[in-house]
């Protein structure tokens, strides 16, 4: 017999790019391994520079990288990681995306715009990525984006357990705060026991970002406490309004519970004089101390997103992480 034949074992890297390096280090504990170690800088001019410090060949490598602000320099310096693992042999490169950039522009409203998600998506691929993993896209088609497998965790077993823990003994309504969101309210509902939902009817000026018009509350929210979900609370301008229009109908109490607290702006002042009387979010984006308020809490997201690495490294299902519904 001619030839060399060899068994090789898989070896797992995490790498952590600049962002939110907190919770990648949660995710690599939780795994029981080390970050491996980097070298990134910036030159005069911003330009990024990255070299890891071990050797990454033959490596079944994760990227970790949270696109917070400035959101272009951390997605640049994501591709410039997995460029170097490309470059450096690793075997499958993961992109790690907690909070994926450019979600909100995942189709055209108007001409003569683009479809940034998948630009995203499309550099991404370039760069060297075999396989994305994210946490709660905007939207779901955002997927079929990226040609290559994509795991599209959901924060909503996190969030909804706590709810349920400390708010199950009340009367409770799940609400969405549009109509485009009503299926993710009624995976809410199913896990608080069916409770009733409703929706906020609002209209939004696509020439002004980040406004909305809270118009009325579609459902029954009188003597109830509201669970308000959502994705991402940003300058919280959605969010307050509908918390407003609940209490004005008649609600119990207000509960916000979203996944992203990306906290742009007018987000913190607003979100402390709403009448809701809790804030739940989740770490997939790093929250600055003068960005917290007293009814802000935060879930890690950590343990859920080393679950997914770990089925992905050994080649297990994902999906069963969610009861199937992935």
């Amino acid at each position: 017999m001619s030839g060399m034949k060899r068994t090789t074992e898989k070896n797992l890297m995490v790498f952590s790019g600049r962002a939110h390096p907190a919770l990648a280090e949660q995710v690599a504990e939780e795994l029981g391994a080390g970050l491996v170690p980097t070298s990134a800088y910036d030159f005069a001019n911003g330009e990024i520079y990255v070299r890891f410090e071990e050797s990454v060949r033959g490596s079944d490598a994760f990227v970790i990288q949270s696109h917070t602000s400035p959101i272009n320099e951390w997605i640049m310096e994501q591709l410039i990681m997995v460029d170097a693992l490309k470059r450096a042999s690793a075997k499958r490169i993961t992109v790690v995306l907690p909070f994926y950039g450019y979600a909100r522009q995942d189709k055209k409203h108007r001409g003569r715009e683009p479809i940034s998600a998948r630009l995203m998506a499309d550099l991404f691929k370039t760069a060297g990525a075999n396989r994305l993993i994210c946490v709660d896209l905007h939207t779901s088609q955002i997927q079929g984006f990226f040609d290559g497998p994509v795991d599209h965790l959901m924060a909503l077993p996190i969030l909804s357990d706590y709810v349920r823990d400390k708010y199950g003994d009340q009367q409770l309504a799940v609400v969405s705060p549009d109509a485009g969101r009503i299926k993710v309210a009624e995976q809410w509902s199913a896990r608080l026991n069916n409770a009733p939902l409703a929706f906020i009817h609002k209209t939004r000026d696509i020439e002004r970002p980040n406004e909305t018009v809270a118009n009325r509350v579609v459902g029954e929210v009188k003597g109830r406490v509201c669970i308000l979900v959502d994705d991402m609370i940003d300058t919280g301008g959605t969010i307050c309004k509908a918390a407003d229009a609940l209490m004005a109908e008649g609600a119990a109490g207000v509960v916000i519970a979203a996944t992203h607290a990306i906290l742009s702006g007018p987000a913190v002042d607003r979100l402390k004089n709403c009448q809701a009387s809790e804030v739940i979010v989740t770490n997939t984006l790093p929250i600055p101390e003068e960005r917290q308020f007293d009814k802000l809490n935060v879930l890690t997201i950590a343990p859920l997103i080393s679950q997914a690495i770990r089925e992905v490294f050994e080649d297990g299902s994902v999906t069963k992480l969610f009861d199937g519904r992935a």
